[in-house]
């Protein structure tokens, strides 16, 4: 009994201990109690990094139905993170924000108050959505996987990943012209794309610079033609992928499974083999309908081995024999514009093919003698195909794998492969017995050679300085024209003109069109009759090698919105640039020349002018290999055809830069009154700059005026701050152009000009991009409201007002506002309070 008692006791006692301490630790745990799962939407005011969510793998937000997930998921190597969208069930992403910039695990994820989103890495945004002035309340993971922001009325979607695809496409998601599918980048591996061209739906290998076409829908057996139009969507269904016009009617579908249940969600993934494949999502998992995929067969991609080894319907991947002493079979190439250091290696005879030779067409029609010769002096050119049959040349700056040649081939014709290698190492496969019996031929030759020149030196000694100077001549000119047969053989590649055939095409240059940047543009007309446009390049400080890197790249780019070069001349100190001759001339005398009514350009002509140069702008910055800024958008390099399709020029001379690069220019660039405030406060000059000179072009446009006009009323001076007045009073027909009969509440119009004061906005990192530029006046993106303040209309060239006030005389400090002001050239504008000033340079306009 006692023992019971005692034990009873115990209990009581142990279990008065206890309590206390188990409501101290709860109270310790309850700030650190685990992070939960949002469902079907997040509100704004969040921030979430993977650490955070680290027990449900860094993903915070949750589709209604559970299929899909989003949040920070880890890489292959678990260091570094990225911002997806995941299919649950399979762990496949199907989206992805910040390709290529990963971050770290405590790095955020932001939602603001004010419904601006983006993530950072290190305290730097890498990935953003433009939603200033858009009411941003909610941001929505839908069933269908698709990742929505939605406005103020809780209806209206004002951003969706499914308009900005990466590598996978989800069912009843619209995959249309502009927009592109694109593998995973990999290094040292070729990219793949998918795009609307020419009316068709075409894979692509390589960067954007130089694309190589090796699939189409069009040409595809495989493919259903339901009905005869222009394809302008894809949409993509349980069992079949179909292709739209413009007006919803069904053009053709490529049937994809006999399978065909509408509560499926299918996936379709284009891999970093350049293959798309097609996959089923569902709670059990993902299954792959393997015999079906885009393009047809093992072999059908360059991406089906690894570069340059040889793809076999039976047997695995190899290195072709004549590269097998190369390590990863690659051959070595010093240099690759050296044609000293290298040579052209035979690979395998006439037995290897590449699938996008099939699409692409030959760069010339040379024998193989003179296709080398083309290889070795271009310093792009790494690879060569030849075709002795119809002397087709084609030259490539990178390729992927080969594709061994039979008789079921789709190309049968014999081609010849040759790969550029360094001379020094291009003898490894050699025989000892090959190397000896070469060493003994050199030995006898040097013997005979030593023995003629000898004889022939005292015979030659006699006339030596009287020859010395003609034969040097002789010499250079000989060599120089061996030279210039480099490209002139290449019609697909810039012809390389001498200067007395564009000395002759011009008259002598005595048909001046204008004054360009970098020189002045004559108007010429070549041989073959074609009209063309000169430009003589002055005071450009560069290099031959330098410039013809240049051309080169150059002669490479080809849009429907940029002026074509058509070739160029290297010759002396003459530098000199061919274009394509546009005959409706500059935009500027369009838009600013009031005495001729003929010139007056509608407002149709002129929204299809705005839309094309910004269509070409955004080529320059997004599509290029090479990312190119241009530095001087204005009226003056835009250039009209006969019906009045605008072109961007003097691209040709903008600054070429990698895709990681922005620049700080050490000289100040492109035109007064359309530079933008970072030229001047020496901040980094990227693309953004440019956005900021079309916003300037743009308001032009629309007012058939110039950004500065001193002798009209005050408050009509500076068009960028009038235009923003007008508008925040409503008064949008002040803005537009007086001679222009449109409606001044035409949607078009207005987003127009909105889009012009978004573009002009001092902060660089507000302004749109020109590819959002382009979908905001198809009216593909809602246009954002514009903020209360004209700060973003005013562009400020120093930092603060006692700067300013510092470096002027006491006669010129704003005490009030400038009325005088023709006498002044505009820089820029001061805010101060509720009053905005002029800030002039004494000059000329």
């Amino acid at each position: 009994m006692r023992c019971i008692a005692s034990c009873a006791a115990m209990k009581t006692m142990t279990g008065l201990l206890i309590w206390p301490l188990f409501l101290y630790n709860q109270n310790l745990l309850q700030p650190c109690a685990a992070k939960t799962m949002n469902v079907g939407k997040i509100l704004p005011g969040i921030r979430a990094s993977h650490k955070e969510f680290i027990d449900m793998n860094g993903l915070f937000l949750s589709s209604y139905n559970s299929n899909f997930r989003f949040g920070l998921s880890s890489t292959r190597d678990e260091t570094s993170f990225l911002l997806v969208v995941v299919h649950t069930s399979t762990s496949r992403i199907v989206w992805t924000a910040n390709i290529g910039s990963p971050v770290k695990d405590s790095d955020e994820f932001v939602f603001k108050n004010n419904g601006e989103v983006y993530l950072e890495k290190g305290g730097e945004r890498v990935w953003s959505i433009v939603t200033v002035g858009k009411e941003v309340t909610s941001m929505e993971l839908r069933d269908s996987g698709n990742l929505v922001l939605i406005g103020k009325d809780k209806k209206t979607t004002i951003w969706e990943s499914f308009n900005y695809p990466t590598d996978t496409l989800l069912s009843n998601q619209s995959f249309s012209k502009g927009m592109r599918l694109s593998s995973n980048p990999r290094s040292n591996k070729l990219s793949y794309f998918l795009e609307f061209q020419s009316n068709d739906l075409l894979l692509y290998a390589g960067s954007s610079r130089a694309p190589q076409s090796y699939w189409s829908l069009g040409r595809d057996r495989r493919n259903i033609i339901n009905s005869k139009g222009d394809v302008y969507s894809a949409i993509l269904n349980s069992n079949s992928w179909k292709l739209y016009d413009k007006n919803h009617t069904l053009i053709l579908q490529f049937i994809i499974s006999d399978y065909n249940d509408q509560n499926t969600i299918r996936a379709a993934t284009l891999g970093n083999d350049g293959f798309i494949s097609f996959y089923v999502l569902d709670n059990g998992g993902s299954s792959s309908d393997k015999i079906v995929t885009i393009p047809e067969g093992s072999c059908s991609t360059p991406g089906s081995c690894d570069t340059y080894f040889v793809c076999y319907k039976d047997r695995p991947c190899t290195c072709p024999l004549d590269l097998s002493s190369y390590p990863n079979c690659k051959p070595e190439i010093l240099s690759s514009c050296s044609t000293s250091e290298n040579s052209m290696n035979l690979v395998s005879g006439n037995s290897l093919d590449y699938s996008a030779l099939e699409y692409v067409s030959p760069l010339s029609i040379a024998d193989i003698e003179g296709c080398k010769e083309a290889c070795l002096r271009n310093c792009s050119c790494h690879v060569l195909f030849h075709k002795p049959a119809s002397k087709s040349c084609f030259l490539f700056d990178e390729i992927g794998s080969l594709r061994f040649l039979d008789g079921n081939s789709p190309t049968t014709a014999v081609t010849s492969l040759y790969i550029k290698g360094s001379s020094k190492t291009s003898s490894k496969g050699l025989s000892e017995t090959t190397s000896s019996g070469r060493k003994h031929f050199m030995l006898i030759a040097i013997i005979i050679v030593v023995a003629v020149l000898a004889i022939a030196g005292i015979c030659y000694l006699g006339i030596y300085c009287y020859q010395r100077k003609k034969r040097y001549s002789a010499t250079q000119q000989c060599f120089s024209e061996v030279q210039d047969d480099v490209l002139e053989n290449l019609p697909g590649m810039p012809i390389r003109f001498k200067y007395q055939e564009l000395e002759i095409a011009t008259n002598n240059f005595s048909m001046k069109l204008g004054q360009g940047g970098f020189g002045s543009v004559y108007k010429g007309i070549l041989q073959d009759g074609t009209q063309v446009a000169i430009k003589k390049l002055e005071s450009i400080g560069q290099g031959k090698k330098e410039f013809q890197a240049e051309v080169s790249v150059l002669g490479t780019i080809c849009h429907s919105h940029l002026v074509q070069i058509k070739g160029f001349c290297l010759e002396g100190d003459h530098r000199l640039l061919v274009y394509e001759y546009m005959a409706k001339g500059s935009l500027d005398k369009w838009i600013f020349m009031k005495n001729n009514e003929g010139l007056l350009l509608n407002w149709e002509k002129r929204l299809s002018i705005v839309l094309g140069t910004a269509k070409g702008l955004a080529y320059l910055h997004e599509d290029c290999y090479a990312r190119i800024v241009h530095c001087d958008i204005k009226p003056g390099n835009v250039l009209l055809d006969d019906n009045y399709h605008a072109k961007l020029s003097d691209f040709g001379m903008a600054k070429l830069m990698t895709k990681e690069q922005s620049r700080v220019f050490t000289t100040l660039r492109g035109t007064r009154g359309y530079l933008a405030p970072e030229w001047i406060t020496n901040q980094p000059i990227s693309e953004k700059s440019d956005v900021f000179s079309y916003g300037i072009l743009l308001l032009e446009i629309i007012g058939g005026r110039k950004i500065l006009e001193p002798l009209k009323d005050q408050e009509k001076v500076y068009l960028p701050l009038y235009a923003f007045q007008m508008m925040k009073e409503g008064k949008i027909r002040e803005v537009i152009d007086p001679m222009l009969d449109v409606n001044a509440e035409d949607e078009t119009v207005v987003n127009a000009i909105k889009v012009a004061l978004w573009c002009i906005q001092q902060n660089m990192h507000e302004r749109p991009s020109m590819s959002q530029v382009v979908q905001m006046l198809e009216g593909v993106l809602d246009v954002p409201q514009l903020l209360g303040s004209s700060r973003g209309a005013c562009q400020f060239t120093l930092a603060t007002s006692e700067q300013i006030l510092m470096t002027m005389t006491p006669s010129q400090k704003p005490h009030q506002k400038l009325r005088a002001i023709h006498l002044f050239q505009l820089i820029g504008c001061l805010v101060q309070g509720n009053e905005i000033y002029m800030i002039y340079i004494i000059g000329s306009l």
